[in-house]
């Protein structure tokens, strides 16, 4: 097939080939570049949301670690001080401590020994172990710790009396007596404040 168009008609159809296909190629471009932006637009906008997400649920935590810590610290700072002001009591108060233990051993009766005792802060009360020669000796020891005139207790409760049949020279006194006695107000002679009610 012979081409008889002329030679400046040819070129202009040739360069108008060649516009289409650079439009059609500009055109594909420029949405290629728009999607491209779109994505990349998304991802940072996404990224940007996580960091502050992230930087949130950090503060959160910090926040609520501090806060714990800051308790817990207040915690034991509480108790170091109550055994501090507890341990400054009972330091400035071991002569009267001394003073009321030499009260009990003279209120006790003859053929009595005072043989250990438990101070209870809460109750204003102590809880009393002693040995007696006998029965009658271990209820006397009751009757002379509640009396009036030794201004230490208001009132003493038996809890039991125990005997053993034997004497021997290691067992002096057979009877243990253990008994709950209760802080007069006037007290002078104890440090920790009496309250009322025995606890039985």
């Amino acid at each position: 097939m012979i081409n008889l168009l002329p030679d400046h008609y040819k070129e202009e159809i040739s360069y108008s080939r060649r516009n289409t296909r650079l439009r059609s190629w500009i055109t594909k471009s420029v949405f290629a570049l728009f999607g491209v932006g779109l994505i990349i637009g998304g991802g940072a906008l996404y990224m940007q949301s996580s960091i502050m997400t992230a930087e949130r649920q950090a503060k959160e935590a910090q926040a609520q670690l501090e806060a714990q810590r800051v308790e817990e610290t207040q915690k034991k700072v509480e108790e170091i001080s109550g055994n501090t002001k507890l341990a400054l009591q009972v330091l400035s108060r071991e002569v009267l401590f001394s003073k009321l233990i030499k009260q009990i051993g003279s209120a006790l009766p003859a053929n009595t020994a005072l043989e250990t005792l438990e101070i209870d802060a809460v109750q204003g009360g102590l809880q009393l172990n002693a040995g007696a020669a006998d029965f009658t000796a271990g209820t006397q020891i009751q009757l002379n710790l509640q009396d009036p005139k030794n201004g230490v207790f208001e009132k003493a409760d038996i809890n039991s009396i125990n005997c053993e049949n034997q004497v021997s020279a290691e067992k002096r006194y057979p009877c243990t007596v253990s008994l709950r006695a209760l802080f007069s107000k006037n007290n002078t002679y104890l440090y920790i404040t009496p309250t009322t009610g025995v606890k039985q």
